[in-house]
């Protein structure tokens, strides 16, 4: 099936969206059982950790770590917000600097400031978005970074955004509270689907349509290690307790440049495979054999691929043993988790 469809349904009772890209799965979400990401809590602080300049504390879904943070004691109140999902048996990872996200504005009460994605070209286009955003953010001292998204969208629709998200924003902050409790609640996956996949595509929200359109057959491969690349080369992709690794393969392509062409379809590959299986932390790819001249093509291919990714990764370099390094955030609970 051709071109983009986002299909909105339901994976074992879990609410969950799905990005079909050409018949092929380029994103999935799914709500899983800990604390979703966005979630902001009043939080009372509870244990330093002075060494690592941080300090726990205790929110209503259990302990959360705190990074960065000077002079804070213990049994203080702090507003948090949840950035990501820790590894089995770790703290919540939270900050305090508090970002209210939508499809077109992101309100941010701790760096004042009105500023448009670098992404948005057009000068008259910018010009017209920061009028509306002078014009809503009137009074506020808070700050506002406008999407990419906002440049094709209605003037009204960016403004009751920028407007919904300046109410939440200063509804939390002015908080006064006791107590550890649920301020914010995260988005689920058909929020975050209408939030973040703003691409032109066919939304499908008709029961069943995860069958209909291929997607249940794609989540059950990406339960599985092994992603086939052309000309009979894969690569499998594995998670550790210490890492995730990632194994790439020529199959049965016996040429020179077999090793270039297979590593670098697995770069092209390779966002998608961790998007869908919800992978994070260290990542250390494998890579086919190749000469060390083409590692830069390589670099580049990589490159380009996570261009679009919007999961913060950082590019680590080589290893003595010729292995490739990633450090990505861990945005996104591990496929196998959420589904057993």
């Amino acid at each position: 099936m051709k071109g983009r469809q986002i299909c909105l349904d339901h994976i074992d009772g879990r609410e969950a969206a799905a990005l079909m890209v050409d018949g092929a799965l380029h994103d999935l979400l799914i709500d899983g059982d800990a604390p979703r990401s966005g979630t902001v809590y009043r939080a009372i602080t509870d244990r330093p950790v002075p060494g690592q300049g941080g300090i726990f504390l205790k929110t209503p879904d259990g302990a959360a770590y705190l990074r960065g943070v000077k002079g804070i004691g213990a049994g203080e109140t702090v507003q948090v917000q949840v950035t990501g999902y820790a590894e089995p048996g770790k703290a919540i990872p939270v900050s305090h600097k508090l970002l209210f996200k939508s499809r077109y504005a992101i309100v941010t009460p701790d760096a004042p400031g009105l500023n448009l994605s670098r992404r948005i070209r057009d000068e008259d286009i910018r010009d017209v978005l920061l009028e509306v955003a002078h014009e809503v953010m009137d009074g506020c001292e808070m700050g506002l970074i406008l999407r990419s998204a906002a440049a094709e969208a209605d003037r009204d629709a960016v403004a009751e955004d920028i407007a919904a998200m300046r109410e939440l924003a200063e509804q939390v902050v002015a908080d006064a509270g006791q107590g550890v409790d649920v301020l914010v609640q995260g988005d689920g996956p058909h929020v975050l689907a209408w939030r973040d996949w703003v691409a032109p595509a066919e939304v499908v929200t008709t029961t069943g349509c995860f069958e209909e359109y291929g997607v249940l057959d794609a989540v059950d491969a990406g339960r599985g290690a092994h992603v086939d690349l052309p000309q009979g080369a894969s690569f499998y992709v594995e998670e550790t307790r210490a890492l995730v690794a990632v194994d790439v393969n020529t199959g049965t392509d016996g040429s020179f440049a077999a090793g270039l062409r297979a590593n670098i379809a697995c770069a092209r590959a390779l966002p998608a495979a961790l998007r869908v299986r919800g992978l994070g932390g260290q990542i250390t790819l494998d890579l086919a054999p190749m000469p060390k001249k083409e590692r830069r093509s390589f670099e580049n291919a990589l490159r380009a691929a996570f261009r679009d990714d919007d999961i913060d990764t950082v590019f680590a370099g080589w290893t003595p043993l010729g292995h490739f390094e990633l450090q990505r955030k861990r945005a996104r609970l591990p496929l196998a988790e959420v589904l057993g």
